[in-house]
């Protein structure tokens, strides 16, 4: 799934090349039933009252909350989009019906902003940009980790808030944390030399800071190279992000451990139904889980 790096990749892709331009039209071919009656393109009615609303506007600048794109438009309404575990936005020209291209919107200079989503999860809504904040998309998120006032003090008050909970879980849980993901959990708990099973409350703030340093610094370094571009995820030129060479924890499975002096072997395993890549070695637990 596309995390903080790679949905702030997109957003700065979409106010370079999309930014002033005039929705001309909107497709989709997204349906389910399941989506009756919510406020989604993939309800044919909520669809739409979506087309006729965005057509026609200007959209004024794109911007990111958590893992969701903003797109401001010139009427007082913005479309929110989540591009969930395979979705990225596109922009050049697109035939509709293309594989795995499932919206389209047609623009003001012959372009198009197409969103590709292999396994269709991606979510499309609009909703009035002064009640973003408020809205059940937005409301219960936590504070964004790369905002100039996020101290490391915050981010130990924030992880505190699930004191017994497991520190990778809770990383990823958006409610303490915007925008971490699979990926970025591994990589920060790699550089800090934290276990993923460990209770937060057991976690000393010297290592509290040595994961908020990280967090900082890698975050920052994928967004400077275009993110992780491992699984579907494409900046909106379709290019490719080079984070995935860099990775020390996630997806390097039985592969030796780079950090210097270090014998241990990256292990990988489930917690919460999702996985957990980390070296057994230099993150061994203080004490057994």
């Amino acid at each position: 799934m596309p995390e903080l790096p790679e949905v702030q990749t997109t957003v700065n892709g979409l106010n370079r090349y999309v930014r002033g331009l005039i929705i001309k039209d909107v497709w989709t071919d997204y349906y389910s039933e399941f989506h009756l009656g919510k406020p989604n393109i993939k309800d044919r009615e909520f669809f739409k009252k979506f087309r006729t609303a965005v057509i026609g506007a200007k959209i004024l600048g794109a911007s990111r909350r958590a893992k969701n794109i903003l797109l401001q438009l010139s009427n007082g309404k913005t479309i929110l989009i989540h591009m969930k575990m395979t979705g990225c936005l596109l922009y050049g020209t697109y035939k509709i019906n293309s594989k795995f291209i499932h919206a389209i919107f047609s623009l003001s200079n012959g372009k198009e902003l197409a969103l590709s989503d292999l396994r269709k999860f991606a979510k499309v809504t609009l909703i009035k940009t002064n009640e973003l904040e408020t809205s059940s998309d937005l409301k219960n998120l936590g504070p964004e980790p790369l905002e100039k006032n996020f101290s490391w003090q915050k981010f130990q008050e924030r992880l505190l808030k699930k004191s017994q909970g497991k520190i990778k879980p809770v990383l990823m849980d958006q409610t303490v944390i915007a925008g971490i993901g699979n990926i970025y959990s591994d990589e920060m708990l790699w550089h800090a030399g934290v276990h993923p099973l460990t209770v937060v409350k057991k976690i000393p703030p010297a290592k509290i800071k040595k994961m908020f340093a990280a967090m900082r610094k890698i975050l920052r370094h994928s967004i400077k190279i275009g993110g992780d571009s491992e699984s579907d995820y494409r900046n909106i030129l379709g290019q490719r992000g080079r984070f995935q060479n860099e990775t020390r924890a996630y997806g390097r499975e039985n592969e030796k451990c780079s950090r210097k002096n270090c014998c241990g072997i990256i292990k990988r395993i489930k917690i919460g139904g999702r996985s957990a890549h980390f070296c057994p070695v230099h993150q061994a637990p203080r004490t057994k889980f």
